[in-house]
């Protein structure tokens, strides 16, 4: 079964770090790229940053840039997302997807994950 599984959301205080964790099974990630995304409630999906599968180009939204860090271990089939300087308007649910590229209306492989809440507060 094809699945993706993220973990390491959590409260926060403003200015404070997590890193979030994407871990695929059932199918390995070296060949996809890899997208994180947020959605805050009330608001639609938004991506906030991608990986391509060997890790040589990275992307982001401007309002996250500076702050997070998007990399992968394809040894464990894993993808991070540090994220530091964390604001109010980060709190969100964190989804990661494979992708068959990063960039928009690349096609996506398999499912969603089920997200990882992330609140930072003021």
């Amino acid at each position: 079964q094809l699945q993706l599984v993220e973990s390491g959301g959590g409260l926060v205080q403003t200015g404070g770090s997590l890193r979030l964790s994407c871990v695929a099974s059932g199918f390995t990630l070296d060949t996809y790229a890899i997208g994180w995304f947020r959605q805050a409630p009330g608001k639609e999906r938004e991506g906030v940053s991608c990986i391509s599968s060997r890790g040589r180009s990275t992307s982001y939204a401007d309002s996250v840039k500076g702050r997070f860090t998007i990399s992968r271990d394809n040894a464990k089939n894993t993808v991070f997302l540090q994220m530091n300087s964390l604001k109010p308007e980060d709190t969100a649910v964190y989804y990661c997807a494979a992708f068959t590229r990063c960039g928009t209306n690349a096609p996506r492989f398999g499912p969603w994950g089920q997200g990882t809440q992330v609140t930072v507060s003021s």
